[in-house]
């Protein structure tokens, strides 16, 4: 748990299933059996900000643990800059290995930044050492064939894809943020508190 570097998360139990307007529940929970772990099949949830991409990619991670997995839980920005900031051909071939090597990577968060073309071919190598090996998941805002936006001068956006594909299933979400939605509630509840306060406190004539 401390090397797949998980952090706090909200169990499965608190998803709001009823809360997206598009969402294949049995597809999802079909995941939590694992077996797309064993065959090296790869995942990617598509869907805008706040529908719980996160939280079920982290709860798939927890559950792939528990069976026995090794796993690392970092946002793909984290990955891409901590690749790119090494010089040393030596060091960058160790931190790649690092990546590689566990049952379920998760890049969690790709398409909110774009990047640059040595960006995408770090990218590009990291899904490459795991092709066909280990399974690799993805949390994304944006469709495949969006995905020029995020790396905008890289050649190699296509192969990543089709790698990506060849063994993957893909879960698509729609609807309103729900993170959008707990906000809005909470200022009504504290709307609601101050003018209960304010009736209290005002003077009797």
């Amino acid at each position: 748990m401390r090397r797949a570097r998980l952090g706090n998360f909200k169990p499965l139990a608190d998803f709001d299933w009823n809360w997206p307007k598009k969402i294949d529940r049995s597809q999802i929970e079909d995941l939590f059996r694992l077996e797309w772990l064993n065959s090296a099949t790869n995942i990617v949830l598509v869907g805008p900000n706040g529908v719980g991409k996160t939280l079920l990619a982290k709860n798939l991670t927890h559950q792939a643990i528990l069976a026995g997995a090794t796993a690392r839980f970092l946002t793909a920005s984290d990955m891409l800059n901590s690749l790119a900031e090494l010089d040393s051909s030596s060091s960058l071939q160790r931190r790649l290995n690092l990546f590689a090597r566990p049952q379920l990577l998760v890049l969690d968060e790709l398409g909110y930044l774009s990047y640059d073309t040595r960006h995408a071919d770090l990218l590009f190598e990291v899904i490459s050492r795991r092709y066909e090996k280990r399974s690799t998941l993805i949390t994304t805002n944006k469709p495949f064939a969006e995905w020029g936006e995020v790396f905008p001068n890289a050649t190699c956006v296509v192969t990543i894809v089709d790698r990506l594909v060849h063994r993957c299933d893909v879960v698509t979400l729609e609807g309103d943020s729900y993170r959008l939605k707990e906000s809005k509630e909470a200022a009504r509840s504290r709307a609601r508190k101050r003018a209960s306060r304010a009736k209290r406190s005002k003077p009797r004539s």
